[in-house]
């Protein structure tokens, strides 16, 4: 079927060609309308992943035809540079303390659900194929090298929903550890599907352990390319880390040389990537640990442009009778023995009942590696299976990459992990004056105990010393209104003059107000307020200027960190 939208648009991408400005012009289209496509679907409680590929899909070659195939594959490089920095926050995840903990683990899901959709996946496909073709060698090949790479989990996809969402938790490690690794599996999974399938097919017989030495070298020549820049980043960093833009700097161009040089020699840049970020959380010294957070901040608008171009290269409109069928029971086929896989091995190494339930959900996403093996495919076998594969292999990643990290929210929000991964600065931007509690109590009330009239006898407040935390008082005008303060030195300064202090008025001890906010005002903002005013104390006051209670920087740092322990505590009780 043909693309009826490939026409609409031809006079303004002769516009654009004409000026010379046709490359930059669309890397600002995809940029903005990847964002506002991305922002859209987070607005409708959708991953904004998916936003950013649809955003593709109606641009690329499925769509409006405003990014072409020339445009995507100048774009190339920010996909690799967009997936080597997935790579390396990926790795910057995998702790030697996690790994020894969950190893056993990992290892049981992984296997089980790698293998399983492997069997079921050929099966399947080659079944079906043989009653529509006849053919058994072709419909055999065709169902060990879908099975083969069918185990392949994409990282991209997930780990933006991961992030989007600060998930932390037994489901969330389990996660990266298994999209971390599955590709490992697919890549001998496929050694040896080929290897079986092209006599075959009638080619040349394809020796498996010549097969094995090439994954070999690419796995564990990636590995020690990573773990040798990871030691060169480390020696650098110690020295930089007092300037931000320097640590970015060398940071990312490590992991640039690192995968240009994997390009070259024909090594795996991700896991390359992933064994710079492993190195650094293991064996740098802790002061570059804030190297994670400055890559981290670079990272969205690269993921903007890759994931738009993600859904550009996404054609649906090549799909025939046959391989819609094919297709169809390639997702379906995947999705069960990922189901039955993972489930199987959550079992068998005693799992967290959330990752038995809800890890299925989490490993639909298909992309860089499954796309990959498919062109292996296409090269190895191209008179026979080879650009079948291909076919369904766009295609289904057309399927998995928009339902997949809808499924990925699903399984973490079911698991109640989302919103585990935050900082304190994470709540201190989300939080709001009113918001702050002591014992349970929001500190902006008009009932607040730390609100005393003008009149009142400075008596009151040292009986409430005894029983409040409070350091400071608002004082209460007779018209409603705040009219000063009342801090714990001013009290002991008047406690000098004896018993009769007691009687004595607040009026009489009270100071202007250093500050004030309002009850809506975000912490951030109160923060502000403490430094330039260089006060311990704000005082609260509702829109028409009536008192709402005392905010003290002592009581905030200490809401904040309760709330941290908190989430651990949530975290430790998840096992």
């Amino acid at each position: 079927m043909e693309n009826p939208f490939g026409h609409l648009l031809p006079a303004f991408m002769q516009f654009v060609t004409l000026t010379g400005a046709r490359f930059v012009l669309l890397v600002g289209v995809m940029m903005f309308f990847g964002s506002a496509g991305g922002r859209l679907f987070q607005k409708l409680k959708i991953p904004q992943v998916v936003g950013y590929i649809v955003t593709g899909i109606l641009l690329g070659v499925s769509g409006l035809f405003v990014l072409g195939k020339e445009t995507i594959a100048a774009l190339n490089p920010i996909s690799t540079i967009a997936l080597s920095l997935i790579g390396f926050l990926v790795g910057a995840e995998l702790k030697i303390d996690v790994i020894k903990k969950y190893g056993k683990q990992f290892v049981g899901i992984l296997l089980g659900e790698s293998i399983t959709p492997f069997f079921v996946v050929g099966i399947l496909t080659g079944a079906v194929s043989f009653l529509f073709t006849g053919n058994l060698p072709y419909s055999i090949s065709l169902g060990l090298l879908l099975g083969a790479i069918c185990a392949a989990t994409a990282p991209a996809a997930t780990t933006d929903v991961l992030k989007e969402y600060r998930t932390k938790g037994p489901l969330t490690t389990t996660i990266l550890g298994i999209v971390a690794m599955d590709d490992a599996v697919a890549l001998i999974l496929y050694a040896v599907a080929a290897t079986i399938a092209s006599p075959l097919l009638g080619g040349h017989s394809i020796s498996l352990a010549s097969q094995l030495a090439a994954i070999a070298y690419d796995i564990f020549g990636s590995i020690a390319m990573g773990m040798a820049f990871g030691f060169i980043l480390s020696l650098i960093l110690k020295y930089t880390m007092d300037d931000d833009g320097r640590v970015l700097g060398f940071s990312l161009g490590i992991l640039l040389l690192s995968t240009g040089i994997c390009d070259l020699i024909h090594l795996d840049h991700i896991l390359s990537a992933m064994f710079i970020g492993f190195f650094m959380t293991n064996f740098a010294h802790k002061k570059t640990r804030p190297m994670f957070r400055l890559v981290e901040r670079f990272t969205p608008p690269i993921y903007v442009l890759f994931f738009v171009t993600v859904g550009a290269k996404l054609n649906v409109w090549i799909l025939t009778p046959f391989f819609l069928v094919i297709a169809l029971l390639y997702v379906g086929g995947r999705t069960l023995g990922k189901t039955i896989g993972s489930r199987l091995g959550a079992h068998l190494t005693k799992a967290p009942e959330s990752v038995r339930k809800y890890l299925p959900f989490c490993l639909l996403s298909q992309a860089g590696v499954a796309i990959g093996l498919s062109i292996a495919a296409g090269n190895d076998f191209p008179d026979s299976v080879g650009p079948q594969i291909m076919l369904i292999i766009t295609a289904t990643t057309f399927v998995v990459q928009i339902l997949g990290p809808i499924c990925v929210k699903y399984g973490v929000t079911k698991a109640g992990e989302v919103g585990l991964n935050v900082t304190e600065e994470d709540i201190l931007k989300k939080t709001l004056v009113k918001e702050v509690t002591v014992n349970g109590k929001a500190v902006a009330s008009s009932t607040s105990y730390a609100i005393v009239n003008e009149n009142d006898p400075i008596g009151k407040i040292i009986a409430d010393f005894a029983t409040h935390e409070n350091m400071n008082y608002e004082v209460r005008g007779r018209d409603g209104l705040l009219v000063g303060q009342v801090s714990l030195a001013r009290i002991k300064d008047a406690m000098q003059i004896g018993a009769l202090a007691d009687m004595m008025p607040v009026f009489d001890v009270m100071e202007k107000p250093a500050a004030t906010c309002l009850p809506e005002t975000p912490l951030p903002e109160a923060y502000q307020l403490f430094a330039d005013h260089d006060t311990e104390a704000i005082n609260i006051v509702d829109s028409q200027g009536k008192p709402m209670g005392i905010l003290e920087k002592y009581t905030v740092d200490h809401y904040i960190h309760t709330k941290i322990v908190e989430l651990e505590h949530r975290l430790e009780n998840m096992g």
